[in-house]
């Protein structure tokens, strides 16, 4: 692919080929929404819960969600800084920092959200072969199958879907998805320890091993508030940008984040260090309702996958494909077609000869939602606002910096390490 043109001096309608200032706060809270209880809330029992305990995870999420915010507001104060509108992360860096960083800034937000929709695409696969289970326990079709079905939905859907404003309607889809799954997850996790023995809530593994999968789990959890396109998203809302903006993060995380911690606490407190790290294969009940749960799972996560590619398919589209008027002319949906086509078959290429979730979400938050969520945040906001912030709060930005650099450091290696492990366990293309 070729490298992503230097930041302009300007931004206006012929930046984009997608929409701007097209859509309210509410909106927008819901598109912020539909990612933090994507199907990806199913795995937080697993993957959060078990290596970090009933204290550690607790604290961790609180902590998680405290930061998460605090980062997203600042780059959304920055969204005009300089008297210029930054419809794209890069573009805000750039304007920060210079050329050097917009590229490297670029290329993380790409690392980011492609792992994400990979990420998005063994989900899908997880739930489609969930349903598959129910009908035939037969292992003639395996993961790998589900997850090319999988790839291929996410790309028509992706082909009729222009830009991330046309989104709409299908972001209530998206809700109604979101609660299926989740309220039936809750319900049988409940009933399941309701009817069970006492479980056992200790962390697993030797010491050891214990470090390494805390680490992780410290990934996993901002990667579960994994905005790294926030400033893609502010570009969608109606003036005025930041206040708005503010708006739709203080329902993300507030009204938002409440379906997620609901089932991750009630899985963990139902399955204890057993739960796995998709929690529908965990819960036992009416098949009819895990039907369903895995349907909805499955169908939410073509949505959300949309979202996380929507600046990639941007850049394909402002960049390669010039053409205005009706999005579904001839020359424009053949474009998506080809384009986006392409980006989703490497992409579900990847997610079926790898399809380790609880690895990809580790190595994600490592590499790129480290950096990009807290790392840059608080550093952009220190040199953007040098001169108007006291000692004290330099100080503090300085700190997160600093702490979250050492966390991004040793996350990647105790991602890497997991990745290499489950390499020894699992074959490519393996059937989890």
């Amino acid at each position: 692919m070729d490298s992503p043109s230097p930041p302009s001096s300007t931004i206006n309608k012929l930046d984009t080929a997608h929409q701007i200032s097209q859509d309210s706060w509410f909106q927008v809270g819901f598109v912020l929404t539909t990612g933090i209880n994507s199907a990806y809330v199913l795995g937080y029992s697993g993957t959060v819960m078990v290596p970090l305990g009933w204290i550690g995870g607790t604290i961790g999420l609180l902590l998680a969600t405290f930061l998460s915010l605090y980062a997203n507001i600042l780059v959304a104060q920055l969204h005009e800084f300089g008297g210029k509108r930054h419809i794209r992360y890069r573009d805000l860096a750039g304007h920060v920092y210079g050329r050097k960083i917009y590229s490297l800034t670029w290329a993380l937000q790409y690392v980011n959200l492609f792992m994400i929709n990979t990420g998005y695409i063994i989900l899908a696969g997880q739930a489609l072969k969930a349903v598959y289970v129910l009908f035939r326990d037969d292992h003639i079709l395996k993961l790998p199958y589900f997850i090319a079905m999988a790839g291929f939905v996410c790309a028509i859907f992706a082909f009729a879907i222009p830009h991330l404003s046309a989104l709409g309607f299908w972001l209530g889809f998206s809700t109604a998805f979101s609660l299926i799954y989740i309220i039936s997850a809750i319900i049988l996790s409940f009933q399941n320890g309701m009817d069970a023995p006492p479980r056992d809530y200790d962390v697993p593994g030797s010491s050891g091993s214990k470090i390494f999968t805390t680490v992780g789990a410290a990934a996993n959890l901002v990667f579960a508030f994994n905005t790294g396109m926030l400033p893609e998203i502010q570009a969608t809302v109606k003036q005025p940008v930041v206040e708005n903006m503010k708006k739709a993060l203080y329902f993300q995380f507030t009204v938002g984040v409440l379906p997620m911690y609901a089932v991750t606490f009630m899985g963990y407190w139902a399955f204890g260090s057993s739960t796995s790290s998709y929690l529908l294969n965990s819960v036992s009940g009416p098949a009819w309702v895990k039907i369903m749960a895995n349907l909805a799972a499955f169908l939410q996560t073509v949505i959300a996958l949309h979202i996380f590619a929507s600046p990639m398919y941007e850049y394909l589209d402002t960049q390669y494909g010039r053409s205005r008027g009706n999005a579904f002319s001839y020359q424009n949906l053949s474009f998506r077609i080809l384009v986006r086509g392409g980006y989703l078959t490497l992409t579900t290429l990847l997610a079926a000869l790898l399809p380790f979730l609880g690895d990809f979400m580790s190595l994600t938050g490592a590499f790129s939602t480290f950096p990009l969520t807290f790392i840059l945040a608080n550093h952009m906001y220190l040199v953007a606002k040098r001169k108007k912030l006291t000692t004290l709060q330099k100080l503090w930005h300085w700190l997160n910096v600093t702490v979250f650099s050492v966390m991004s450091a040793a996350a990647a290696i105790a991602a890497l390490r997991l990745i290499t492990v489950d390499s020894k366990t699992y074959h490519l293309f393996a059937d989890l």
